[in-house]
């Protein structure tokens, strides 16, 4: 029975910036009705059409981590960090620190400890503006999405200024990022054929090139994962994928999973 290869994406960002309605939207197309908070992590799964439309279409499963933001738990969230094939960082656009915060979020991620890369001991010993500068940073080469959610909470001045400005010095820039703002609770956020959708599937694109291309062979991809090989997750084969499934939710840690954004 074939398997469908799969690649991992960690989306992280404070508690209550909306990762959970986020990924929840990414994955069902569809609003999330009843958010709450992500204890631990929870994983939905999104199926993907590398460089649909092209002869080199393939179908690949995304695993979009959802990780807690909760400060409480940073001391052992960094067991979600590996391996890490793609980042989606998540900002709330009516709350300037959760957007600032980000750099720390990415400079946590990249350590690979999961330890505050920005302290001293074994972690890194900079602040985040530096750490988006450093030789790690830069030999890491993963893929990078920055979101902003709750546009709708925004006025129309606001909303005006948010969808005209420049990312000059903002952390997408910094990166070599896409940055999308949207509406988390409205379903043509990312509908097919919009500038965000398009975003956003480009950014699956890069993150599933990573993974899978060989410097060293020239092979575009790996060979697909069997039950052997399988995530925690068993593997996932196509045969059982049905028309309209196109996703499946899974969580860590917490026994009984509630999702993470109240927005």
């Amino acid at each position: 029975m074939a398997a469908i290869d799969k690649v991992r994406v960690l989306v992280v960002g404070d508690s209550g910036v909306g990762k959970t309605s986020l990924t929840h939207l990414i994955a069902n197309n569809e609003p999330l009705t009843s958010p709450g908070w992500t204890v631990g992590c929870s994983v939905e799964v999104k199926l993907h059409e590398y460089r649909e439309g092209t002869p080199a279409q393939n179908t690949f499963f995304v695993e979009l981590w959802d990780v807690g933001g909760s400060i409480s738990h940073k001391n052992t969230r960094g067991v979600f960090y590996n391996p890490t094939h793609g980042i989606i960082l998540v900002h709330d656009l009516t709350n300037r620190k959760s957007q600032e915060n980000l750099q720390r979020w990415l400079a946590e991620i990249l350590n690979k400890d999961g330890k505050d890369a920005l302290k001293g001991g074994d972690a890194i010993d900079m602040d985040p503006e530096q750490f988006l500068g450093s030789t790690q940073f830069k030999l890491s080469q993963i893929p990078i999405l920055v979101i902003g959610t709750k546009l709708d909470m925004l006025d129309e001045g606001h909303k005006q200024k948010i969808q005209t400005r420049t990312s000059a010095g903002s952390i997408a820039e910094q990166c070599g990022a896409d940055e999308i703002c949207l509406n988390c609770h409205e379903s043509r956020s990312l509908a097919a054929g919009t500038t965000d959708a398009v975003k956003l599937a480009r950014f699956f694109d890069k993150v599933i090139e990573r993974k899978y291309h060989s410097r060293d062979t020239g092979r575009k991809y790996a060979t697909s994962y069997s039950s052997a090989m399988a995530g925690p997750f068993g593997s996932f084969p196509l045969a059982q994928q049905t028309a309209g499934q196109q996703s499946s939710t899974f969580s860590y840690l917490n026994a009984n999973p509630v999702s993470e954004s109240l927005s």
